[in-house]
């Protein structure tokens, strides 16, 4: 049963009313503007309040004001019930939000038909509200579930590379951390914060894990070579920063509607060897022309890639990388970025601890990939 509450200082209109409701709603009264806005909030919460306008103290003007101003009352339709006959007072009414208006002396057969108009709008807006809900929690359980693919999707494609990489899944958790934690320092920068919006935020992360993906195009002999590589291979090895974009934008392709944040993974897979001064590869770009994801992509690997065991060397200390970074700056590394690395190392190094390959997972991983029995 819908609940009206009626409002008025005079307890004949309220009997009056109450009579004329309760054979067909539930009735809650009040005779004051006080007390009206404490039974509104009260449950059973009103559907509709029918209230007088002219009252001692708090009018129904004020009255309705202070229902509008509180979410929780701010939705309940008023029909202002009074015996002020003029224009301006019906205006000011239905400006500050009423739904409807009816004149004392009530005919009851009016009241009725306008009680029963609004409420039955009420429960039309309140299914519509509630479906709204519905299909909006429904939307938002499948954008979660897409995005979930898409992030499983994302790794798999990553971990290709990594199958033939004498690398560990944990590489990928860590470059990913790290580009959150330096990303994070630099929004507020002059030179990052236009490009570091929290949508491309949400694509650098997620397209980080595919920085290596290239790799998969790299002959074993040289992928798995433990010694070093000689010119013609490290030629050869240096295509994977190529081969990367090109898968990429195969993807691209065979997509129905562009995928935004396979812009950003292009960049970082064909740029994260570039370096500041332009020694890199494979374009040779220099400063600023290398995109920021590529540069931010570039310190993450370079750092990982020193901390973790690989096959032709064991893992360097956490400070004898740090120096090695130190002395990029400039060189190998955008210098803000070396600066944000350096003003967040105890993040690096949690981050490094928490995702460490165990000796022996690292062990087995550089001696499968060579055939060499554990």
């Amino acid at each position: 049963m819908q609940t009206v509450l009626i409002v008025d200082d005079t307890p004949e209109n309220l009997l009056l009313l109450s009579a004329l409701l309760q054979p067909h709603y539930r009735v809650r009264a009040a005779t004051s503007g006080a007390r009206a806005l404490r039974v509104a909030a009260s449950p059973p919460r009103p559907d509709l309040i029918l209230l007088d306008v002219m009252m001692p103290e708090m009018d129904g003007y004020t009255v309705l004001e202070r229902l509008k101003a509180e979410s929780y009352t701010a939705d309940i339709p008023v029909i202002f019930v009074t015996a002020l006959d003029r224009g301006s007072d019906e205006e000011r009414g239905l400006a500050l939000g009423a739904v409807d208006y009816i004149s004392k002396p009530i005919k009851p057969a009016v009241v009725l038909a306008r009680v029963r108009t609004h409420l039955e709008l009420k429960l039309a807006r309140d299914w519509l509200q509630d479906r709204n809900t519905v299909l909006e929690a429904e939307i938002a359980r499948r954008m979660e579930e897409n995005l979930l693919i898409q992030d499983i999707s994302i790794r798999a494609l990553a971990h290709l590379a990594e199958i033939r990489d004498p690398e560990t899944g944990n590489h990928l958790r860590r470059t990913q951390a790290y580009i959150r934690v330096l990303a994070d320092h630099l929004l507020d920068h002059p030179r990052f914060s236009g490009f570091l919006t929290e949508l491309n935020l949400q694509f650098l992360i997620k397209s980080a894990p595919l920085h290596d993906i290239g790799k998969v195009g790299i002959p074993d002999y040289i992928l798995l070579k433990p010694g070093k590589l000689t010119p013609q291979e490290w030629d050869i090895m240096k295509t994977h920063c190529q081969l990367g974009r090109e898968a990429i934008e195969q993807a691209e392709r065979d997509a129905e509607k562009p995928v935004e944040f396979l812009r950003m993974a292009k960049d970082i897979a064909q740029y994260h060897h570039e370096k500041w001064d332009g020694s890199g590869y494979p374009e040779g770009l220099v400063g600023d022309a290398i995109p920021i994801p590529a540069r931010l992509m570039a310190l993450a690997d370079v750092f990982d890639a020193l901390i973790a065991r690989r096959a032709y060397k064991p893992p360097l200390p956490f400070e004898q990388a740090v120096a090695i970074i130190r002395e990029g700056r400039g060189a190998h590394f955008d210098p803000d970025i070396v600066d944000a690395f350096l003003a967040r190392l105890d993040e690096f190094e949690s981050i490094a601890a928490r995702h460490a390959d165990s000796e022996a997972e690292s062990l087995a991983k550089v001696t499968s990939l060579l055939g060499v029995p554990v």
